[in-house]
């Protein structure tokens, strides 16, 4: 399902979407009408549309282009929210913008989501602390771990310091506090949640030759909540410490907003 301003998407819109690739979005888990870090995603859209068109976002219209897309959806599903301006052009992306608000739909996948192993890959985002749709780099890196018989791609800066996965954060598990690695990020809403509500946690530089040290790692994101990993290049990881359920369950416990 896609829906452009609450109506049927026009095929020059989507075409200039493709072709152009300027633009940036969020993504939600939906549970019977109601979102887990409604007022994050909120604030990301209208933030990341100050910095990509220098523009300001109704986040009320946003909310009613959502209800109107899922009018009809029944079940958990994953909404993405894409905010691009189909007349802006690549020879102009100075010009000034008025952009729009696509909303398409997806299956959510099943929680607890299964274990995954990861490859490390040396690359950083454009503009990392903006949710765009420039993945390029990003499925690159994955799909070069996916043919080197991993999950998922792990991405490490110049200096072998740990920053994110593809869609994903990363945190560790030393024993005692969750680590989040510090550095140039997208802080992910789940991320945020879980900083919010799980007390003992540091934020950190942490290299790659840190992470043998560490007990336990596991990615977040709204589709997958806690997924642990279980092996980042030749280091391996248990699957099965009570540091998930207890991450899970405080995350579960944070009262959802309706949408």
């Amino acid at each position: 399902m896609a829906e452009l301003d609450g109506t049927i998407v026009p095929q020059d819109a989507l075409k200039a979407l493709g072709l152009i690739n300027y633009g940036h979005f969020t993504s939600m888990r939906v549970e019977n009408g109601h979102i887990r870090g409604l007022s994050h995603h909120l604030d990301r859209l209208t933030r990341d549309c100050r910095v990509v068109f220098a523009a300001e976002l109704d986040r009320e219209r946003v909310r009613d282009y959502v209800r109107h897309a899922l009018d009809d959806v029944q079940g958990s599903v994953i909404v993405r929210v894409t905010v691009f301006d189909p007349n802006l052009d690549l020879g102009h992306p100075g010009a000034d913008a008025h952009p729009r608000i696509l909303v398409t739909t997806r299956p959510a996948g099943p929680l607890p989501a299964p274990p995954m192993r990861v490859q490390t890959v040396t690359y950083q985002r454009d503009l990392s602390a903006v949710k765009h749709v420039g993945l390029f780099g990003a499925l690159h890196g994955r799909r070069t771990a996916q043919r080197a018989g991993f999950d998922d791609a792990l991405f490490v800066d110049t200096s072998s310091f740990v920053t994110e996965g593809a869609t994903w954060n990363i945190g560790f598990y030393n024993g005692e506090r969750v680590v989040w690695p510090s550095g140039n990020i997208l802080t992910g809403v789940t991320m945020r949640l879980l900083q919010q509500v799980h007390d003992r946690t540091i934020n950190v530089p942490v290299n790659i030759s840190d992470i043998s040290e560490m007990q336990a790692a596991f990615a977040t994101n709204t589709s997958i909540g806690v997924r642990p990993i279980i092996a980042i290049d030749d280091v391996t990881f248990p699957a099965g410490l009570p540091i998930f359920e207890i991450l899970r369950k405080e995350y579960e416990e944070i009262p959802a907003e309706r949408i």
